[in-house]
């Protein structure tokens, strides 16, 4: 569960500007996902950014030598709406299969609330460990996607804020600080970044005591920079390291770039 949002926090998805776009643009991004230095996931997605609406949808698969142990295929999607905030979702929806599992999660919002939420199939944790999603947690929210689509000024005004975050289970706050501004160079895309680092703070949704969120909580050193879609005046991640109790989890861009339309 942790890996999967971690990962789709990355997953959206190049020129610094102040405005929106007039028109909308089209981006494609494909990352692959290691551990170790070795390549467990890989996915592409593409987004079309408006000045006031964008959608994002997208295929992962696991690969490398994470398909000898469990092979995952799955397709992710989005359409919401820019608003002062940021990214509001409208419905997001994730199928994915893993082994001879079948998985969905489809969460729908309101600006910003969370009207539904379905798994399916159900799960049914331990009351006694688990901690709850109050309903109060549901206001204010992302979906991981919308999450990871940041409307700023300037690369310098990415960081510094609270990413609010509910992947259909669990709801998370992802609090950015600003770490520097570098730059990068991957197919598609050459230019500016910025840094940012990121506290997780599990709100709900969890099992408590669960040792991976406590090492997510307490000891990862998470690690997110970001890049600009085209003209639009929002940016994505390009690159996200995230400590383990295993090793660093790397999510990279191997193309980040805008579609000829």
């Amino acid at each position: 569960m942790i890996a999967r949002t971690l990962a789709a926090l990355a997953l959206a998805g190049l020129t610094t500007t102040a405005g929106a776009a007039e028109s909308p643009q089209s981006f494609r991004a494909d990352y692959y996902v290691s551990i170790l230095g070795l390549n467990i996931a890989r996915s592409s997605f593409e987004s079309t950014i408006g000045a006031r609406a964008f959608s994002v949808s997208g295929t992962v698969a696991s690969s490398g030598i994470a398909r000898i142990f469990d092979q995952t295929e799955g397709t992710a999607q989005v359409r919401g709406n820019f608003v002062d905030g940021g990214a509001q979702g409208n419905r997001f929806l994730l199928d994915y299969v893993s082994g001879n599992k079948k998985k969905r999660t489809e969460v729908a919002f309101s600006r910003g609330t969370v009207t539904r939420a379905e798994n399916t199939p159900a799960r049914k944790p331990d009351p006694k460990a688990w901690v709850p999603v109050k309903k109060a947690d549901l206001v204010s929210v992302a979906d991981p996607l919308s999450a990871s689509l940041v409307k700023a000024s300037s690369l310098r005004d990415v960081c510094d804020r609270t990413i609010k975050v509910f992947d259909g289970e669990m709801r998370m706050d992802l609090k950015l600080s600003y770490v520097e501004t570098g730059s990068t160079e991957t197919r598609g895309y050459s230019g500016a970044t910025v840094t940012c680092r990121a506290r997780f703070v599990p709100i709900g949704g969890y099992k408590g005591g669960h040792r991976s969120i406590e090492f997510l909580k307490n000891k990862s050193r998470i690690l997110i920079s970001f890049a600009p879609l085209g003209t639009t005046g929002v940016y994505a991640p390009i690159r996200v390291s995230a400590t383990t109790e295993i090793g660093t989890l790397v999510v990279k861009a191997r193309r980040f770039e805008a579609i000829s339309q």
